[in-house]
C-alpha cells in the first residue's frame, strides 16, 4: 500500500487520475473508444480490473500493471479525511469524447471478487481511522467490531429518563474510581459541546467540591441538564473538562448514536426531567 507524504489536494488528485488515463491509453489499441478501471481495497487486500473498449466496440479485460495499482493506492491514501476514512471502491472511466468520469465509494461495500478476511477490514480501520459514527454497520460487522451504540428513545414518563454514573465507585479512602477509556481530544470536544448545549432544568447558585481534587476551590456546577432521553448533573461535563473523565459508557454511546447532534428539547421534556430529578409527578 502506497502512502503519500500528505493529503492530496484536488489538483494533485487530478494529476494522478490523468497519469492513470495516460497509462491505460498506452495499453489500448489506436482508436479505442473507452477505458475503464475499477479498484477495490480494504487494508492490504486489493482488487483491480481494467477494461478496454476497442475501435470495433468490443470490450476485453487486461491484467492491471503494477504502476496502475500503485497510482490507485496513492490516490486512495491521499484522499483520506481524518475521522471519515477514504474510499473503498473507485471506478475511473476515460472517454475520448466525454472525458473523464470518476466515482468513489466511501461507505458502501464494494462488489468484491473475493471478500477480504476480517483482518483486511481491521487493517483498513487502522490505516485509515474513522470516527465511531462514520463506521457503517456492514464494516463494523466485517471487522468483527461490536455493534454501534443505539440512541435512547425519547422518554414518555419520568421513570423512563436515564441518568448516568458520574464515576464508577469509591476506593477505601473514599476517592472516586474510574474504569473508562479516555476520549480522543477531538471527540472530547464534541461530547462537551453536546453536554453543554442541553438546557439546564434545575440549578443552584452554589458549587460542589471537586471529588478528584478536594483541595481545589469548589467549582463543580450544581445543576442538571436534559436532552429528553437522559438527564445528567453538571459534574459530568466538569469532570470531563477538568480531569478527562469520560461520561458513563451508556450515555456516551447514546451521544455517539445521535452523531453528537442534540435533539430538540421542548417544555414537556424539561418537565419530565424535573419530575425525574425531584421525584415529583410531572404536570
Amino acid at each position: 500500500m502506497t502512502m503519500p507524504p500528505g493529503p492530496l489536494g484536488p489538483e494533485q488528485q487530478q494529476q494522478i487520475i490523468t497519469q492513470i488515463g495516460n497509462g491505460l491509453a498506452s495499453m489500448a489499441p489506436p482508436g479505442w473508444r473507452r477505458l475503464r478501471t475499477e479498484h477495490r481495497a480494504a487494508g492490504r487486500h486489493l482488487e483491480t480490473d481494467v477494461l478496454i473498449t476497442g475501435p470495433d466496440g468490443t470490450t476485453h479485460s487486461v491484467a492491471p500493471p503494477p504502476e496502475l495499482v500503485q497510482l490507485l493506492g496513492t490516490l486512495r491514501a491521499g484522499m483520506y479525511q481524518p475521522g471519515q476514512g477514504t474510499w473503498l471502491g473507485a471506478t475511473l472511466t476515460f472517454d475520448p469524447v466525454q472525458g473523464v468520469a470518476a466515482d468513489f465509494t466511501l461507505d458502501q461495500e464494494p462488489a468484491w471478487r473475493r471478500p477480504p478476511p476480517p483482518i483486511g477490514f481491521q487493517d483498513e480501520l487502522r490505516f485509515f481511522p474513522r470516527a465511531e459514527e462514520n463506521i457503517p454497520p456492514w464494516l463494523r460487522q466485517r471487522a468483527g467490531l461490536e455493534p454501534a451504540p443505539v440512541a435512547t428513545p425519547p422518554a414518555e414518563a419520568p421513570e423512563s429518563l436515564k441518568s448516568p454514573r458520574v464515576y464508577d465507585g469509591l476506593d477505601e479512602s473514599g476517592r472516586p474510581v474510574v474504569n473508562r477509556e479516555p476520549l480522543s481530544p477531538a471527540e472530547r470536544e464534541r461530547v462537551l459541546a453536546y453536554l453543554d448545549a442541553a438546557p439546564v432544568v434545575l440549578a443552584s447558585r452554589s458549587y460542589d467540591a471537586d471529588a478528584f481534587d478536594p483541595d481545589r476551590e469548589p467549582l463543580v456546577p450544581l445543576n442538571f441538564r436534559t436532552d429528553g432521553r437522559w438527564y445528567w448533573p453538571g459534574a459530568v461535563a466538569y469532570y470531563l473538562r477538568e480531569h478527562d473523565v469520560a461520561p458513563d459508557p451508556e450515555l456516551l454511546g447514546h451521544i455517539r448514536a445521535l452523531r453528537f447532534i442534540l435533539p430538540e428539547v421542548g417544555e414537556p421534556e424539561r418537565e419530565l426531567a424535573v419530575a425525574a430529578i425531584t421525584g415529583q409527578p410531572s404536570t
